[in-house]
């Protein structure tokens, strides 16, 4: 038996025994225990039942790229090229990468789980399957890496329309790169790079958006996190719907910023800043200092005034800034 059709045999929330999981794919029991254990050591909470069974917590769906194109505008649809989506692999930023020779623009690769999901600053990204979404789209861009200053801000814009879609209005941005609510991490969004400077370029972004996070992995997350389930009173939008929705503005957003750049997207980034005005702590390589924050610039670069009164612009991927007393 394969893990994806465990997951598929147990999506419907129902108590299902070992021994009719075994009958319907024609293995043994120990066979169905053993994917059992491999859904348990990515993160997937499968429950035991008293008297015998397997269930989730909750019901669930597998992603679906049929139908998630299918769900498309018709504005939008003609737009997206490839989409493709995956049981497991290493990572869907990493899969985009290996095909960029080959690909259309705005192709979109999604997992159900990633063996080596990452984030900023090369950290690990846990990826359950069946919970999360984790998706990652390719845009070309003609004019160089000098235009793009401001992306990674600007896809956070996108991720806010995508969550307002979907009824979720409690979200903000948190710079450079992350989703918040209630200070806790909703979504992170990771920007990588090819190309040459002034010419022809790719970007591949990557968004790993939380729908349903079991407690085993709010323990292990080095932060405080959220997902949709807490947002929506404990029933999130269907996973096909959320990325329906995410695909639909990053198409739409992409092409945007392709056109216009940050400044599209500068308003609606302001309105979403949680960092602006509030108390921060900067932590760059040369050391630490409290400030304020200020907003960003016009390329998307944050703008903080030190305890002295100096005002300064951080726009360095190894600096961290984080909320005073967080």
């Amino acid at each position: 038996m394969l893990a994806r059709d465990l997951m598929e045999a147990l999506a419907g929330g129902d108590a299902v025994s070992g021994a009719t999981l075994a009958r319907q794919a024609g293995v043994t029991r120990a066979a169905v225990w053993k994917q059992i254990e491999s859904l348990r050591l990515k993160g997937v909470p499968v429950e035991a039942k008293v008297g015998g069974g397997y269930r989730l917590p909750w019901t669930t769906e597998l992603l679906d790229a049929r139908r998630i194109r299918a769900s498309l505008s018709a504005d939008v649809s003609p737009r997206v090229g490839m989409l493709e989506t995956h049981w497991e692999i290493d990572s869907t930023s990493s899969e985009l990468a290996r095909r960029i020779p080959t690909l259309d623009d705005l192709a979109f690769v999604m997992a159900e789980t990633q063996s080596a999901g990452r984030g900023r600053r090369g950290r690990v990204w846990l990826s359950p399957p069946g919970m999360n979404l984790y998706l990652s789209v390719l845009k070309r861009f003609d004019s160089g890496f000098a235009s793009l200053s401001g992306l990674s801000l600007a896809v956070g814009v996108m991720l806010i329309r995508a969550l307002d879609d979907l009824g979720i209005r409690t979200a903000g941005l948190k710079w450079p790169n992350d989703v918040l609510a209630g200070h806790a991490k909703l979504a992170g969004i990771l920007v990588e790079l090819s190309g040459e400077y002034s010419g022809p370029c790719a970007a591949i972004i990557g968004v790993g958006l939380n729908i349903r996070l079991p407690d085993t992995l709010r323990e292990r997350a080095a932060q405080p996190v959220t997902d949709l389930a807490d947002l929506a009173g404990g029933q999130p939008p269907g996973r096909n719907q959320v990325a329906t929705a995410v695909v639909s503005a990053l198409a739409e957003g992409l092409l945007a910023f392709e056109r216009r750049g940050f400044s599209a997207f500068a308003a609606e980034y302001a309105a979403n800043d949680l960092l602006r005005d509030q108390p921060l702590r900067v932590i760059d390589p040369r050391g630490e200092y409290h400030a304020t924050g200020e907003g960003v610039d016009e390329r998307g670069a944050l703008r903080v005034r030190r305890a002295d009164g100096e005002s300064v612009t951080v726009d360095s991927a190894d600096v961290s800034v984080r909320r005073s007393g967080m």
